[in-house]
């Protein structure tokens, strides 16, 4: 159960947060500037690629891997497939995960590997596979790591990967709000080289500015009744998050809110795009954890006994883009359903600016969901 209580007591939420989740959320803007410099002192910035790879394969273990692949085929779109390759083995460990490149992979294609820890022998043989196909070889992981080694030793090219000190102490959880930016950042001032997205210097540094400015409006001395994240957060308290998106950008932090969820505080969660979630969920609104199909029994123990559990709809939109819009038709099936609707839309602002804001409230949402809940 939500300790309401505590998402107002800051001083509280820094004991809860042994993490360091909240620290990450709110350095997220620094980060992007540290990884924009780390990419830069790389050589990032003086590659004159021969034009756009035919294919872009990115390998890496876990959520991060898998946000940093939906992020980056989101906003490069039809222009160069970026395809994931998926890990085999028989466990989630660092040793025990393996890659391999398809079949038709050679010079004209180029490889991402994105780690958080670098020690994963299978990403080092993959490098090495990708040299004697002749791939080229692009890995943002920690400095001085395995793959580090590896990676260079394959002609490849190597971002150190930009982390705090306080993260050295214990392994991040791929999901951890300052992860994804140190991993995505170097990729995308990469892929704006190559022509494959638009992400100049001066881009990555307004996505900075608003991720500081979303820190400035979610962080925990702001109280919950103007703060979006807080909001949210007790909000999905007791309830099963039905995540609708609509707008390029909403897509991707929608998913990766799911995961969060997930990960962080043990909420599950299941997401949807506009318009098709309407046809996808509407048996779901139907059906026992709507709002109305259980009503909350008068004579429950409201000590020992939780309570029952519904769906709550949150809405992530990208900004409008004319009248076309599902908006209006969600909200009527939520609330014929007698289904609560929570909704997020950014600010105006560039394709990356409106994503980063999206990603850095949902990401405090989650962390404060997970403090409160003692996950």
């Amino acid at each position: 159960m939500l300790d309401e209580s505590l998402l107002d007591s800051p001083e509280g939420l820094a004991r809860a947060d042994r993490r360091g989740l909240l620290r990450g959320a709110a350095e997220a803007g620094a980060r992007v500037r540290t990884a924009a410099r780390l990419a830069a002192e790389a050589g990032l910035g003086e590659l004159k690629p021969d034009g756009r790879p035919r294919a872009v394969l990115i390998a890496g273990p876990g959520a991060a891997a898998r946000h940093t692949a939906d992020l980056l085929g989101t906003l490069a779109g039809a222009g160069s497939p970026v395809t994931r390759l998926a890990p085999s083995g028989v466990a989630p460990a660092a040793g025990a995960l393996r890659w391999e490149l398809p079949g038709w992979a050679g010079s004209v294609d180029l490889l991402l590997i994105t780690t958080p820890d670098g020690t994963e022998p299978g990403l080092s043989l993959l490098a090495e596979q990708a040299y004697r196909r002749g791939c080229a070889v692009v890995a943002v992981a920690p400095a001085r790591s395995p793959l580090a080694d590896a990676v260079q030793g394959s002609h490849g090219l190597f971002v150190p990967m930009a982390t705090a000190p306080y993260e050295q102490d214990e392994p991040l959880a791929p999901s951890a709000p300052g992860v994804l930016w140190a991993l995505l950042t170097p990729l995308l001032a990469l892929l704006d080289r190559t022509g494959l997205l638009t992400a100049p210097p001066e881009a990555l540094e307004k996505v900075a500015d608003r991720l500081d400015r979303v820190a400035e409006r979610c962080g925990p001395a702001i109280a919950t009744y103007s703060n979006p994240a807080k909001t949210l957060a007790a909000e999905l308290a007791d309830a099963l998050p039905v995540v609708w998106t609509e707008g390029t950008s909403a897509g991707p932090a929608g998913r990766r809110f799911a995961a969060a969820l997930a990960e962080l505080s043990g909420t599950p969660a299941v997401v949807s795009e506009l318009p098709e979630a309407l046809a996808a969920h509407s048996a779901l609104l139907a059906g026992p954890l709507a709002a109305g199909a259980d009503p909350d029994d008068f004579f429950r123990d409201r000590v020992e006994e939780p309570p029952a559990l519904h769906a709550r709809v949150v809405l992530l939109r990208d900004r409008p883009i004319g009248s076309l819009t599902a908006a209006p038709a969600a909200r009527e099936l939520a609330l014929s359903r007698d289904t609560p609707i929570s909704e997020l839309e950014p600010e105006e602002g560039g394709e990356l600016e409106t994503l980063a804001e999206l990603i850095a409230i949902t990401d405090f949402a989650a962390v404060y969901l997970a403090l409160a809940s003692g996950a």
